[in-house]
């Protein structure tokens, strides 16, 4: 669900502010300007021909890496179907792509999550799956709370008997800078109730075994 700048409800103001300093959302022309400033800070001329625009094409790109901030993820589960013909066992879906953030150096996070849940009494469309994942995605993250928050959320909103989210990615912040290591991976992993416990713990993690395939090049363009 997208929501309007106009009528940002209390969980985007809090996501952008924090509770002692809720400072007012940046224009436009603020941001293109800060992104100036940047170009000239690395050593070039942002008035140059092949820069003049490049404040405007980077801001329009934020809208879209961050458009997670103008969405409500408990909302994208709402619609949810009881007639599953007493359909009770494992509903995974694999492979959804992963495009975030790192919040440490606004680097790159690409990679792919796989997100499983045992249903009580209802089902969720799949495609909801994959929006929740990238609501999550489409913000500043570190991976351990990206895999959380989707998570916590399907097992909040859904109320199933078990949650299972697994994310492998790769970080732009250890390959282009620092240690500067490539084809490095992390995985993280949340089981929530039944998917803690055996027999399903041993089942959902069979079933993960060997993971997605992940991108072969990190680009954030």
């Amino acid at each position: 669900m997208l929501l309007d700048h106009a009528t940002e409800p209390a969980f985007i103001l809090n996501a952008r502010s924090t509770a002692n300093d809720p400072a007012p959302v940046p224009t436009r022309a603020q941001a293109e300007a800060a992104v100036r400033t940047l170009l000239q800070w690395a050593g070039d001329d942002p008035s140059r021909e092949g820069l003049r625009a490049t404040p405007g094409r980077v801001v329009r790109a934020y809208t879209e890496w961050f458009a997670g901030y103008k969405r409500d993820p408990a909302a994208i589960l709402e619609r949810t179907f009881e007639d599953v013909g007493g359909y009770t066992d494992m509903v995974l879906l694999r492979d959804i792509p992963v495009q975030s953030t790192c919040e440490h150096h606004m680097a790159a996070i690409r990679g792919v999550a796989h997100v499983a849940y045992l249903p009580a009494d209802r089902v969720v469309g799949i495609s909801k799956l994959a929006r929740l994942v990238d609501a999550y995605a489409r913000r500043l993250q570190i991976q351990e709370r990206l895999t959380a928050e989707i998570a916590d959320t399907l097992a909040n909103v859904l109320q199933p008997r078990g949650v299972a989210v697994v994310i492998h990615a790769r970080h732009e912040c250890i390959s282009s800078r620092g240690v500067a290591m490539h084809g490095v991976s992390m995985t993280t992993q949340r089981l929530l109730g039944e998917f803690a416990q055996e027999p399903h713990r041993h089942e959902i993690l069979a079933a993960l075994a060997g993971g997605g395939n992940l991108p072969s090049t990190c680009s954030i363009c």
